[in-house]
């Protein structure tokens, strides 16, 4: 169904309006669809009138049985040929069973035109009911929204709620964490430092690590007071008052102008030398006695109860590290001690010239069981020897000792280097002391060109013979004495020319833990003869620091050293006769 208006006047706009409002009600468009459809086509009508000319209205219905479409067209009666304005055009669904028989006439008449002002207010006032529904709907959603709202603020107080009790969980976690990884620290730190003071056998090397352990971490300043008697504690000096009552009572003092509350700790007044600084003073505590004091201030105000713990601590290890270290050095002193008393005077030879060199282990208890000597026989004949007793300390000075002994009175019946050998291993082995020996022994006869040697279990002398060429004395040796082993031990003869010079020496002196022995040996032959022809001749006793040397300057040794030099004189030679 179509239908077309002409509108030139505003009634004849108005019955166009009139009769579409019709049409639409009759296809069935829906109340809010018609009054927006109306309300669009009077607005676009309003204007064409104001425009002017004749305009053409068209209203086309096409009903199926899915539902129809409701089209209206405002367009210009005659186009103009540069009019590029499209027509205006609005469409809205209509109903599938609409009738339209009785709206195809044209509403020109007054009753017509009332019965449509009265069907334009019906439709408002259908609509007027649909927007109060609305308005209801709105109302009652609004409500909804309201309470929404409220809910959504009661749950926003929960989640800040929630929200502070997690951060003050996190916080309390936060803290709980730091104060897990400060005391790993402490932990950390007191292991650490524990085994640096522990690992050292010198007082000095302690005394001095430990400001730089504790500075700056722990504390601003360090002072150790190291007392050798009990009484030095009584004894007055530049010392803190705290200091002096911590050595008195034994226990920790902490000296300021306010209570530290420090746990194991007694508060005292700020020192007098020192009134604005606060100090905490522990006692270096023996099982015996106090040995001494360790002072400290702050690093910052006041210390952390928890670092006050572990200084205390660390104090108490410090203490039992000094106190290994002094008892070390006493015994290390005694062994050395005896050790010299018993290495021997080297005799006066003619034509033959001894120079001895004995040094102590640069660190560790290592001192005690290398040995040497030289005497005659009644035959004219020197024998020299250097040896080495298994362990250290005094109770291998005291075994050296018997060895020497029992070597100068086997000797006394002019045995060769093997039988003294081979009757020092039976004597070893009879004592049964769990402790073994090396040695070597070359005998030098004044009218015989040869000397004869014996080893047991060390390393093998060393000879230069006078064109500068050094050989190492390898012969098949005997093993080590005082082993369950029944042994006999052999004598080695070499052609001895005057000018020649023998190196007897313990393992100190050319074994190392990163080379081992051999490349020692080697080392000592090259340097034996880097000589020049008369440096042994004329002086060897500096010849013997030369060769000490290059062989120990570059690294400290673990065990003692001997070396025992001995030189033929050459011919025309003549050595000056000792003083009376």
């Amino acid at each position: 169904m179509t239908r077309t208006w002409h509108v030139r006047t505003i009634t004849d706009a108005a019955q166009a309006r009139i009769a579409t409002a019709r049409l639409a009600a009759a296809c069935g468009v829906t109340t809010v669809e018609r009054t927006r459809l109306v309300a669009a086509l009077t607005a676009q009508l309003r204007q064409c009138l104001t425009k002017g000319g004749e305009w053409r209205v068209g209203v086309a219905a096409t009903l199926a049985p899915g539902g129809g479409d409701f089209s209206v067209e405002v367009a210009a009666a005659k186009r103009r040929p540069d009019d590029r304005q499209p027509p205006w055009r609005a469409s809205v669904p209509c109903a599938e069973d609409a009738d339209v028989s009785g709206a195809d006439h044209a509403a020109d008449d007054p009753v017509t035109l009332a019965e449509a002002l009265f069907g334009a207010d019906e439709d408002a006032a259908l609509l007027l009911e649909r927007l109060d529904e609305q308005e209801g709907l709105v109302a009652f959603h609004r409500e909804e929204l309201h309470q929404t709202n409220q809910g959504v603020l009661a749950l926003h107080a929960e989640l800040d709620a929630a929200g502070r009790a997690q951060r003050e969980l996190f916080d309390a976690e936060q803290k709980a964490r730091k104060e897990a990884e400060n005391a790993r620290g402490r932990l950390t730190f007191l292991a650490d430092a524990s085994a640096a003071l522990t690992a050292s056998l010198n007082h000095e090397a302690i005394v001095r690590l430990l400001p730089a352990l504790l500075v700056p971490r722990y504390a601003r300043t360090v002072d150790v007071w190291l007392f050798d008697d009990v009484d030095d504690a009584l004894r007055g000096g530049p010392h803190p008052a705290a200091a002096v009552l911590a050595a008195r009572r034994g226990r920790p003092q902490y000296a300021a102008d306010h209570p530290g509350n420090l746990p194991g700790v007694d508060d005292q007044p700020p020192s007098a030398l020192d009134p604005g600084r606060p100090l905490l003073c522990i006692p270096l505590l023996t099982r015996r006695a106090s040995q001494g004091v360790l002072t400290l201030s702050p690093p910052d105000e006041r210390w952390d109860a928890d670092d006050a713990v572990m200084l205390i601590e660390l104090t108490r290890r410090a203490s039992i590290a000094l106190e290994n270290a002094r008892r070390f050095e006493r015994n290390r002193d005694i062994a050395e001690t005896l050790q010299r008393a018993l290495l021997t005077e080297l005799p006066t030879t003619p034509g033959l010239t001894l120079a001895a060199r004995y040094l102590p282990a640069t660190r560790g208890l290592n001192i005690g069981g290398d040995w040497y000597d030289a005497f005659r026989q009644p035959d004219g004949s020197l024998i020299t020897v250097i040896g080495d007793v298994t362990g250290h300390g005094l109770h291998a000075a005291v075994m050296m000792s018997q060895l020497r002994t029992a070597l100068r009175a086997y000797a006394v019946d002019g045995s060769s280097p093997g039988q003294l050998l081979t009757r020092l291993h039976v004597f070893l082995h009879r004592l049964r002391l769990d402790l073994y020996a090396t040695a070597v022994i070359a005998r030098f006869h004044p009218d015989d060109p040869t000397l004869t040697w014996a080893a047991a279990g060390h390393p093998p002398p060393v000879l230069r013979t006078p064109d500068g060429q050094v050989h190492t004395l390898d012969a098949k040796p005997g093993a080590m004495l005082g082993i369950p082993l029944k042994q006999q031990i052999h004598d080695h003869t070499v052609p001895l020319a005057p000018g020649s010079t023998l190196a007897l020496y313990t393992d100190g002196l050319v074994e190392r833990r990163s080379r081992g022995i051999d490349p020692g040996i080697q080392r000592l032959a090259e340097e034996l003869g880097g000589f020049g022809p008369t440096e042994l001749e004329q002086d060897l006793e500096a010849s013997a620091d030369r060769l000490l040397h290059p062989l120990l300057h570059d690294s400290e040794h673990d065990d003692d050293v001997c070396l025992l030099l001995c030189h033929v004189h050459s011919h025309g030679h003549r050595r000056p006769a000792p003083e009376s």
